[in-house]
């Protein structure tokens, strides 16, 4: 269990999804290069709050010396369990206490989702002018 870090308690993590390397000018086509394999997936980030973020850094590096897949356990919004792989990490130390910002693999449909609710909820004002009715 030395390769999962847990979210014990508070909301679900909110995944931030990084440009797409892809397009131009895009300031993350690192991310393209540390997914390649045989399925196409989204990078995005969050931080987490953390008593020790150094020694959860320090885990990190210890699983992925050994070549082992770290991975982000948490509950969505729904409370069933969830997991994302930690592809990079870094500690911080911020006034109200320690950080552990990563940057973790999402499939595509999950990514997608996502962008699909952020959109709903600019567009449903707009929805009901649309309709010939």
């Amino acid at each position: 269990m030395d390769n999962k870090i847990t979210i014990i308690e508070g909301p679900t993590p909110d995944f931030d999804l990084i440009d797409d390397p892809q397009e131009e000018g895009s300031a993350s086509a690192w991310t393209g290069g540390v997914l390649e394999g045989p399925l196409l997936y989204r990078v995005a980030t969050t931080s987490v709050r953390s008593f020790d973020s150094q020694a959860l850094l320090e885990r990190c590096t210890r699983a992925w010396k050994q070549n082992q897949t770290m991975f982000l356990e948490y509950r969505d919004e729904i409370g069933l369990r969830k997991e994302a792989q930690i592809i990079a990490a870094q500690a911080l130390s911020v006034e109200e206490g320690d950080v552990l910002q990563l940057w973790v693999r999402r499939d595509l449909e999950e990514s997608q989702q996502s962008d699909d609710d952020f959109e709903s909820d600019d567009g449903d004002a707009d929805f009901n002018d649309d309709l010939p009715f």
